[in-house]
């Protein structure tokens, strides 16, 4: 069976910081940026390429700001 292979994009502009996606990734693919957003916010970024496309962080997000996408093998 072939590896799933996700990707995630997060609106960083809209993000707040609140973290609840970090602990939601089994695969530990999301971490805070050091830099800020126009609002002043840490926002999350993806930070190496292990994401399955389990959604785990999307559902979690309260303020919708995770697109996940997973490639079909």
């Amino acid at each position: 069976m072939a590896k799933a292979i996700g990707a995630i994009v997060i609106d960083t502009e809209r993000c707040k910081g609140c973290e609840v996606c970090i602990g939601a990734c089994p695969q530990s693919v999301i971490a805070m940026a050091k830099a800020v957003n126009s609002k002043g916010y840490h926002y999350a970024e993806s930070v190496n390429d292990d994401c399955t496309g389990c959604t785990n962080c999307a559902v979690v997000c309260p303020d919708g700001v995770i697109t996940v996408y997973r490639v079909k093998s």
